[in-house]
């Protein structure tokens, strides 16, 4: 009798062992399989939450079939105490281990919410924006200028959230002193820049920057990318160019940025100048005169007048030979490029040509016959302005 019920005990145990087994083995293929998630997702960690809230949220988003397996496998892992607040893309098909991974590894959030600080030629903008997983693109949830409009709520209630980015984007062709003017105004920055900025030295482009970041800090940054990009176009640029350094380069390059704002443009303007210059001739660009009036401390906002034009001032190109002695601008990469390597062209004149683009010619009879088509525009455009606003714009 006692052997009988000995055998059915280790009978028990042994299905028992086996069941388990099975149970384990099916937990870990659960645990690293493709998850059942068909849309991306942005997973939000709050400071302060825990391995079981997030789990939860995962389960009811549909990005894990099994909270609990997720929280065991954490566990074994020894992942569960290292959980990173912040807000991140969880792809279609990821697996629990994936997703373990992504929120405990740390690092900058990988979505959610961006406040973009947007510095123009015009205007400073700032944006709060938010990444739509399922398209990967970024949906604009408010603009405003924080000069001269209310700043709207989800601004304010964006800013004071903990996983919330913050971006200065700085267009190409601004001035030093409008990045500066911007960077202090700027509430999310701390500290001073002792100096200005070299005209020119500060890099067009997107900085992530944190709540608290010092002001020089991020100026130090733009200039370390500009003597990078600086040095690079100086390296790639063409035999006997009439450039005599890379400060000339980024002269030149500036006035190309302020010349046109066509992409496909900006090596023809460039070879227009560098014709120019190998013809001594002089480069006679509006740029340079509007720079020697406001030297970069904002924007003109009106046309130029004649008396203007002839005006002595160290930039007007219209009265000195060659480049002017600074950059008027901060170019972008692929103005200093254009300035390395512009393309091979007769062309010694353009002017505007109603599109947004420039029409070229080699010749002055031509290039008169491009401006006084462009004269014409001009004129058709004031009727047409004046006409909509004695009807009230119908």
């Amino acid at each position: 009798m006692w052997r009988h019920i000995a055998s059915n005990a280790v009978t028990f145990l042994l299905v028992g062992a086996f069941l388990l087994g099975g149970v384990i083995l099916w937990g870990k293929n659960t645990y690293v399989a493709v998850g059942p998630l068909e849309e991306a997702i942005c997973v939000r960690v709050e400071r302060g939450s825990t391995m079981r809230r997030v789990s939860e949220d995962l389960a009811a988003q549909g990005a894990v079939s099994n909270a609990s397996i997720f929280r065991i496998g954490a566990d074994y892992q020894e992942k569960t105490q290292q959980l990173k607040a912040g807000s991140f893309l969880v792809e279609p098909g990821t697996s629990m281990a994936e997703i373990v991974d992504v929120v405990t590894r740390g690092g900058a959030s990988t979505c959610g919410t961006e406040i973009v600080y947007r510095v123009g030629v015009n205007r400073v903008s700032a944006q709060v924006r938010e990444l739509d997983p399922a398209t990967n693109r970024f949906v604009e949830k408010a603009a405003f200028n924080p000069a001269t409009e209310e700043v709207p709520a989800i601004y304010t209630q964006k800013k004071a959230e903990s996983d919330t980015r913050f971006r200065v984007a700085v267009a190409e062709g601004v001035t030093s002193w409008q990045v500066v003017e911007a960077l202090n105004g700027l509430e999310v920055l701390e500290g001073s820049v002792p100096e200005l900025p070299a005209e020119g030295a500060l890099a067009p482009d997107s900085y992530e920057v944190r709540p608290g970041d010092d002001r020089a800090s991020v100026v130090a940054r733009m200039q370390a990318a500009q003597e990078s990009i600086v040095a690079e176009a100086w390296a790639a640029r063409d035999e006997n160019l009439p450039i005599g350094s890379p400060e000339d380069l980024l002269i030149l390059a500036s006035i190309i940025e302020k010349e046109t704002g066509v992409a496909d443009e900006r090596r023809q303007v460039s070879s227009v100048f560098v014709n120019r210059l190998n013809q001594g001739m002089r480069l006679q660009t509006d740029p340079t005169v509007i720079y020697g009036i406001t030297e970069g401390k904002g924007v003109l906002g009106r046309g130029l007048r004649r008396s203007e034009l002839r005006r002595e001032t160290p930039w007007n190109t219209y009265v000195i030979d060659g480049l002017p002695p600074t950059p008027i601008a901060n170019p972008g990469r692929a103005s200093l490029m254009a300035a390395a390597q512009p393309d091979e062209t007769p062309y010694i004149f353009f002017v505007a040509d109603g599109t947004g683009g420039h029409a070229f010619a080699v010749t002055l009879e031509e290039h008169n016959r491009n401006v006084a088509r462009w004269r014409e525009i001009e004129a058709e455009r004031g009727a047409e302005a004046a006409g909509n606003a004695s009807t009230g714009g119908n």
